[in-house]
């Protein structure tokens, strides 16, 4: 646990990190894709399959609470660029909001036996408070990394290692849900959903209070609180901060559907539902392009590197449409898409912090906070809430019936859900990825430019 992540920057100086406190960092990643990722993957089929509403009603509620929840990422962004505490600016966020989130996230699944607009209400209700709490949970994730270090390599360490334990979260939850439902349930969902809910958060939450206690901030002391309109001008012009957003949407947008649909698929396309939980387990290979990226973006552009992503992932949806019955073929595709996956997932969080710079060298203000909310969250949550609600929409214009014989149309909407439809959102996210291309050029003259703005100073 002594070892260090060491880099030397521009100037020659050397940037240090204990293992243990990147370890911190990681953890929340790991904490939050551990209970969101159990929401995100699974909430569209425990809403049709166990809470008993229609596929209409459940793509009603993940549209409108994701939109609506969507808007509180500027605010927690504003919020965070004006906490000044002790503890740094974000992590204490990780203290504040981690008790309110991992209880959310158990009453969400908790199935009260309520009418059918009393679930609907109830779903709502605590689908968007879960979401606003996972809001400031994410937020700090991603606007503490500029704090973190003033270098760039160790940025990209520090985010993969980052997206690397965030993934422990989700294969977790990926591929033994579905398992300890069963399992703890004894054949009853409803009190399987909540077992299983109840351990997760009590992990999560044990997750979250560790990186509060072993992260530090380095940025952050010297920072004054910025009103709501400078927090507002760090974004006038910052085109690459706009392009990584769309693009980051669109990211979401193809991963939501293909989460979506994944149990559909499995149980009514390939009649084994359970075999959802080896292909989320092979979720896993997105560690293979997370790993890679320090080392590609050694030859190639970080532009280069995402485009990739977006392209790997697009190729491995498509290729499912043509697996037929083939649980073997399936397999590879959907790990052909993992790896694209990791790597687009990674690389826009990354990307952002470079944003920040972007944003103060362009306008004079640092708004780090404001601008990684809507870089991260908000895209995260317009992204999935579109996404998750495209695939349901589509299948009950289709006559899905959840437990019922599926027609054919209905199998087939089911099919396209999980191939063409996120290929198409990858497709999207690499052709604006492109128009980032000349500004990634221009980031080692705006980190020299900054410095010399700042005295010539790193951090210590």
């Amino acid at each position: 646990m002594g070892q260090n992540h060491s880099v030397s920057d521009s100037t020659g100086k050397t940037d240090k990190l204990p293992f243990h406190r990147v370890l911190a960092y990681a953890s929340t990643d790991t904490a939050g894709n551990l209970l969101y990722c159990t929401v995100t993957t699974f909430v569209l089929y425990y809403y049709t399959d166990v809470f008993g509403l229609s596929v209409v009603a459940a793509g009603l509620i993940l549209l409108v609470a994701r939109i609506l929840d969507a808007f509180d990422a500027p605010i927690w962004g504003f919020i965070i660029d004006h906490t000044h505490t002790k503890w740094g600016q974000n992590r204490p966020y990780w203290l504040w909001i981690s008790i309110p989130f991992t209880l959310f996230f158990v009453l969400m699944f908790w199935s009260p036996n309520l009418s059918a607009n009393g679930k609907f209400v109830y779903g709502l209700i605590t689908y968007l408070l879960l979401g606003i709490c996972y809001t400031g949970i994410g937020t700090p994730i991603s606007s503490i990394l500029p704090n973190l270090s003033n270098n760039k390599d160790t940025r990209v360490r520090l985010n993969s290692v980052r997206m690397i334990g965030g993934m422990a979260g989700f294969f977790v939850t990926a591929t033994f849900t579905l398992s300890l439902v069963s399992f703890l349930g004894k054949g009853n969902d409803v009190v399987g959903f909540r077992i299983t809910t109840i351990l997760f958060a009590l992990i999560g939450l044990a997750l979250l209070l560790f990186a509060f206690g072993d992260t530090r901030e380095i940025n952050a002391a010297s920072e004054k609180p910025l009103p709501i309109k400078q927090s507002l001008r760090a974004a006038k012009s910052n085109w690459p901060w706009f392009i990584l957003v769309v693009a980051f949407v669109f990211y979401w947008l193809g991963n939501a559907s293909r989460t979506s649909a994944l149990v559909y698929y499995t149980q009514y396309n390939l009649g084994n539902k359970e075999f959802a939980s080896v292909l989320n387990a092979l979720i896993l290979f997105q560690i293979v392009g997370m790993v890679a990226i320090p080392f590609v973006v050694k030859h190639i552009s970080k532009t280069q590197t995402l485009i990739i992503g977006f392209l790997l992932a697009a190729l491995g949806q498509i290729l499912i449409n043509f697996t037929g019955q083939s649980e073997i073929m399936l397999a590879v595709s959907w790990s052909v898409a993992s790896i694209g996956t990791g790597v687009a997932v990674s690389m826009p969080f990354a990307m952002l912090a470079d944003t920040v710079d972007f944003g103060e060298w362009k306008n004079g203000i640092r708004a780090s906070g404001f601008l990684t909310a809507i870089g991260s969250s908000f895209a995260i949550k317009v992204g999935q809430g579109l996404g998750g609600w495209v695939p349901a929409l589509i299948m009950g214009s289709f006559g899905y019936k959840a437990g019922a014989v599926q027609s054919a149309a209905t199998l087939g909407s089911i099919k396209f859900c999980i191939s063409w439809l996120p290929a198409l959102f990858f497709i999207v996210g690499a052709i604006i990825t492109m128009a980032y291309t000349k500004y990634e050029k221009q980031e080692t003259s705006i980190k020299v430019e900054l410095n010399q703005r700042r005295g010539g100073l790193e951090e210590a």
